[in-house]
C-alpha cells in the first residue's frame, strides 16, 4: 500500500511516466497548480507554504523508499523533484510582490519563471551538476532541483535590479 501511494507521490499521479519530457509536464503542472492557489483560490501564503514543506520533507522518504531497490538512482519517473524545484521561484516571487498584480503580469512572470527552472535544470551548471552526479540518492534527487529553483531566483533578481536601474 504505502509503496503504491510513494510511487503516485514521486510519479506525482502518473505524470513521470510520460513518454516525452515528464518533467517539463511536471514544472508546468506545478506553474498551474500554484497559479491557481495563488490567484484563483487566493489561499493564504502561509497554507501554500505549509503544504509546500510537507511535499519537500514527504519527497525525501518517498524518492528514497522508491530508489532503494532501483539500478537508476535518479529514474526518469520521478518528478516530485520539478515540482519542489519550480515552487520554490513562485512562492518567493508572490511573498516578495504581496500587492495585487495584473492577470497579465502575473502570468508574464509565470511563464519567466518556468523557462529559467526548465533551463537550469536541463543544464545543470555549477554546482547543481556535482550534486547531480555525486549524490546518488534521495538528496541528490531533490536538491538540484531545489538549487535549480534558487538559481531561477537570483537570475530574476538580477533582471529586476537591471530594469530599475537603466529602464
Amino acid at each position: 500500500m504505502i509503496k503504491n501511494i510513494n510511487y503516485l507521490f514521486v510519479t506525482v499521479f502518473g505524470i513521470g511516466t510520460l513518454r516525452y519530457a515528464p518533467g517539463t509536464f511536471a514544472s508546468l503542472v506545478t506553474t498551474v497548480f500554484l497559479y491557481s492557489l495563488f490567484h484563483v483560490i487566493n489561499l493564504q501564503n502561509i497554507m501554500i507554504l505549509i503544504f509546500l514543506l510537507l511535499v519537500f520533507f514527504y519527497s525525501i522518504y518517498a524518492v528514497n523508499d522508491y530508489i532503494r531497490d532501483n539500478k537508476n538512482k535518479d529514474p526518469q519517473e520521478v518528478v516530485i523533484d520539478e515540482v519542489i524545484g519550480q515552487s520554490i521561484p513562485i512562492y518567493l516571487y508572490e511573498i516578495a510582490h504581496q500587492t495585487e498584480k495584473n492577470f497579465q503580469e502575473a502570468i508574464l512572470i509565470y511563464i519567466y519563471i518556468f523557462i529559467l527552472f526548465r533551463f537550469f535544470d536541463i543544464k545543470k551548471p555549477f554546482p547543481i551538476n556535482i550534486i547531480d552526479k555525486k549524490f546518488k540518492n534521495s538528496f541528490g534527487v531533490i536538491f538540484d532541483d531545489v538549487i535549480a529553483g534558487f538559481y531561477v531566483v537570483v537570475t530574476l533578481i538580477i533582471f529586476m535590479i537591471i530594469k530599475t536601474k537603466f529602464f
